[in-house]
């Protein structure tokens, strides 16, 4: 008798049945759901990357202003500690301008000199050694080079303009003249 039941029967009773190589229905949904799930995925690291993106954009700015306020405060500093300096050195000028007596305006000038290498000391700034030490291409700059019997070759026999370095940083090289030996 299971034999004799007519398709369409079946077909009312149980729904239409998938056809071979046909995709099913509810193969459909599962699908669908895979792709909402890709799309709801890809949209959330797509707006996490523009957070990033916004955050190291506000990170660069944020950081370029502090750098920006930090070489302005340093600056204000640098200018505080020299200021005294120059009101010495515009005093001496001022009391140079009426005086007559040189060994007044020297000894002024003296004790401003003495002032500013202070100030330098106390912001770290120390001169390169020269005179008599064996020329260093580091902190040395040789300009010139000179005979010399009373220095060995290779020393620096004369500073011609000072060098300065803040601890291992040099801000600029001293430039010497170099002792060689005394050619026969």
């Amino acid at each position: 008798m299971a034999d004799s039941i007519d398709d369409s029967v079946l077909d009312s009773e149980i729904g239409p049945q998938p056809t071979a190589g046909a995709p099913a229905d509810e193969g459909s949904q599962p699908e669908s759901d895979v792709e909402a799930a890709h799309a709801a995925e890809v949209a959330r690291l797509k707006d996490q990357l523009l957070r990033t993106l916004a955050d190291f954009d506000n990170f660069r700015k944020r950081t370029r202003r502090e750098i920006t306020d930090a070489e302005r405060v340093s600056r204000e500093e640098l200018l505080r500690e020299l200021l005294p300096v120059f009101d010495n050195l515009e005093r001496a000028s001022l009391h140079a301008a009426g005086s007559t007596d040189v060994q007044s305006l020297a000894d002024g000038i003296q004790i401003v000199m003495r002032q500013f290498v202070e100030t330098l000391a106390k912001l770290g700034v120390e001169r390169v050694a020269t005179v008599g030490l064996p020329f260093d291409p580091a902190v040395h700059e040789a300009v010139q080079q000179v005979e010399s019997a009373d220095l060995p070759a290779g020393s620096v026999a004369q500073e011609l303009l000072a060098g300065y370095h803040v601890g291992e940083r040099l801000i600029r090289p001293a430039m010497v003249v170099v002792a060689r030996p005394v050619s026969s």
